[in-house]
């Protein structure tokens, strides 16, 4: 084997030399040059290389205020800023996903025809032709006069386009079907999405101007192509709904520049997306409050409360298996619920089918609603209406108990501005028209009697 040359290295500067000397070349000290071995030969090196890559690294003052803040620019809509965390920051990366035909398009078209009244905006289409953006635009009535339109799927060119800086915002539907020429594949690889991407939110950064991009999703409901274009964006926005319904839902699963607990509320309007301000009573607002099998739950999405009715219909079959549909709840807590009320209460439910509704297509996935759940089938089970003034709210265990939920007075006083009376649930206290319980069956008792 060769034996390494022989390396010598100032104990002071660091720096290395082929051959030994009594005075370092470079910082001048007397016998400070020593032999090193090979290894930390490389390893000084590469901390030369190191520090010389650190001589142009810019560093700034945390404190600093040179830069005055830049306002966030507002979109129009109410919900949308307010999901946003105020409005669209300057230099902000949006990502906005959704199932097709959810009316992402429409939400953005609306968006950037407001915001192109007053401001500069550009909205770039790679799926569709821009006629089709137009009459969308003038349909739903926010044609800006500083709105332009452009067809193309050229990421290097729309890209070029942000850097110029004469936009305030640049929409581009979609970030799945743009490319670079210079990047191999096909539009829609997992190569070009990231390339494209990057180039984008590299423009944006360096101009100042807020983009927003469309984002296709899978049959899983996850955003199609790399998990590494989450990461390059600032704001990751899912618009959600039913489609054969016009409630649609606008919330944030990241945002770097507010909060990820707000929810904004839109409905399909035959003019486009109409806000829904206050949507705490309007999925009870046709309710047959007489008929057995309903019950008002105060649910809790983001900072807001909504108040919802939970449908069961138990219905006596002489089929092997009995149904089991659930609509608009978690399907693993409704089959839990039914299975405490049968073990704990003794409720015949083998020969039952059992169907459970949300109206109005909301969906409601947290613990909170297992108690209007429970106390739903039990009227339907036997025959009694829930009274009119009373809402549940709580989670039952596996041993039939009730456990108290949190934001427990936004929920109280949200029911009470509906006009009911009484809130059943485990609660803490007996404040104005609580029924507190501590189990399950104490609450089936309280609302429909022994």
């Amino acid at each position: 084997m060769p034996r390494d040359p022989d390396r010598f290295a100032c104990r002071d500067c660091g720096d290395t030399f082929a051959r030994w000397a009594g005075k370092c070349p470079s910082c001048g000290a007397m016998n400070a040059v020593v032999e090193i071995t090979a290894g930390e030969a490389r390893l000084a090196a590469k901390s030369d290389q190191q520090r010389s890559a650190a001589a142009g690294l810019v560093l700034e003052a945390a404190s600093s205020t040179a830069n005055a803040p830049v306002p966030r620019l507002a979109t129009g809509f109410g919900e949308f800023d307010r999901v946003l965390g105020g409005g669209l920051p300057p230099a902000a990366t949006i990502l906005l996903g959704g199932e097709p035909g959810i009316g992402k398009s429409t939400l953005l078209a609306q968006a950037t025809g407001l915001i192109g009244s007053q401001h500069p905006a550009l909205y770039v289409t790679a799926e569709e032709s821009v006629d089709q953006v137009r009459r969308r635009l003038e349909r739903c009535g926010v044609v800006g006069v500083h709105l332009e339109l452009s067809g193309s799927n050229d990421a290097a060119a729309i890209a070029g386009a942000i850097r110029a800086g004469k936009h305030r915002l640049v929409v581009v539907d979609s970030v799945q079907l743009i490319s670079l020429s210079t990047i191999e594949g096909e539009p829609g690889g997992p190569s070009q999405v990231r390339a494209a991407a990057a180039t984008l939110v590299e423009a944006a950064k360096a101009s100042g101007t807020a983009l927003v991009l469309v984002g296709h999703v899978t049959k899983d409901g996850g955003l199609a192509g790399p998990r590494l274009l989450e990461h390059l964006v600032d704001c990751v926005l899912a618009f959600e709904g039913d489609r054969y319904a016009d409630l649609r839902t606008l919330r944030a699963v990241k945002n770097r520049f507010g909060s990820t607990s707000e929810i904004g509320l839109f409905r399909m309007g035959s003019q486009g997306l109409e806000e829904v301000a206050d949507p705490a009573g309007m999925f009870i607002a046709d309710r047959d409050a007489a008929a057995p099998g309903t019950c008002v739950v105060p649910v809790v999405e983001g900072n807001r409360c909504m108040l919802v009715e939970v449908q069961a219909l138990v219905n006596p079959t002489q089929a092997p298996q009995p149904q089991r549909r659930v609509s608009g709840l978690d399907t693993n807590r409704a089959a839990m619920v039914l299975a405490v009320l049968a073990r704990r209460l003794r409720f015949s439910l083998a020969n039952c089918d059992v169907f459970l509704n949300v109206t109005g297509g909301v969906r409601v996935a947290e613990p909170a609603a297992d108690l209007g759940i429970a106390l739903a089938v039990a009227s339907a089970l036997r025959e009694i209406a829930v009274p009119a003034d009373l809402v549940a709210v709580g989670e039952v265990g596996l041993a039939g108990e009730l456990r108290p939920v949190p934001r427990y007075e936004l929920r109280a006083a949200e029911a009470r501005r509906l006009g009911f009376k009484r809130l059943i649930g485990p609660g803490a206290g007996q404040g104005r028209g609580r029924v507190v319980c501590a189990r399950l069956d104490e609450a089936v008792t309280q609302a429909l009697g022994g």
